[in-house]
């Protein structure tokens, strides 16, 4: 990686971050694995989680005065997942200046959420050693601040397996069962999931993981039991 993707990436961020830290937060356990003696992400992702969750912490506070502290909560972990934090590596491009390992290359590690999450974190971590706090929290903003009334954004804050546990019981919809089905070779598997409740298919979900398929799942079902049950009560 030269000077000039550096360049490029940190035009991007908006931030002025040395090339050696900004290459550390750049590095990923896989290649610091490959390369004994390499320095990887994961103290700066530490630093950058704390980092990220009293900047939006704070600006929840603020901008939602009249929110309980679940309610609060609720957006803080949507705004702060692993999808959003994806979502905003993706935007980017972070993706493409990780320094990953031959297997996880092989695997797609650089568009794994997973893996652009955290390296987020470490940028977040990062900025803070070199700029100080309030740049840290400038840069979280910018890029979290229209997240935080999001629906779509929200939606990743919110238990989908629980609540449509609780909405079947309330109507009296039977029992819950998943059926997941995965296809693809190991290194990039793909899982189906189909929620059945009361012996009825309610909902499909797709993901990289199985849980993460279920969770789609749910969330399908979720809405569509609950339309009816909005639009009787309007």
């Amino acid at each position: 990686m030269t000077s000039v993707h550096y360049g490029e990436l940190l035009k991007r961020l908006g931030v002025d971050i040395d090339a050696e830290t900004l290459q550390l937060a750049l590095t990923h356990r896989s290649y610091a694995h490959e390369h004994p003696g390499t320095p990887h992400n994961e103290r700066l992702e530490f630093l950058g989680d704390s980092v990220l969750g009293l900047a939006v912490t704070h600006e929840l506070y603020v901008r939602f005065p009249e929110e309980t502290e679940g309610s609060l909560a609720k957006r803080r972990a949507a705004v702060v997942s692993e999808r959003s934090l994806a979502r905003i590596a993706r935007a980017l491009g972070v993706g493409e200046h990780i320094r990953l390992g031959h297997g996880e290359e092989l695997n797609r590690g650089a568009e794994k959420d997973s893996i652009l999450s955290d390296t987020m974190e470490a940028l977040f971590g990062a900025t803070f050693m070199v700029c100080g706090p309030e740049v840290a929290r400038d840069l979280v903003l910018r890029f979290t601040a229209d997240l935080l009334d999001d629906a779509y954004v929200l939606g990743a804050g919110r238990d989908w397996k629980t609540e449509i546990q609780e909405l079947a019981a309330a109507q009296g919809a039977g029992e819950i069962r998943y059926e997941v089905t995965a296809t693809g070779p190991a290194h990039a598997r793909e899982y189906e999931s189909s929620i059945l409740i009361g012996g009825e298919v309610r909902g499909v979900g797709i993901g990289s993981a199985k849980k993460q398929a279920e969770r789609a799942a749910a969330e399908q079902a979720y809405h569509r039991m609950a339309e009816p049950t909005r639009a009787a009560g309007a």
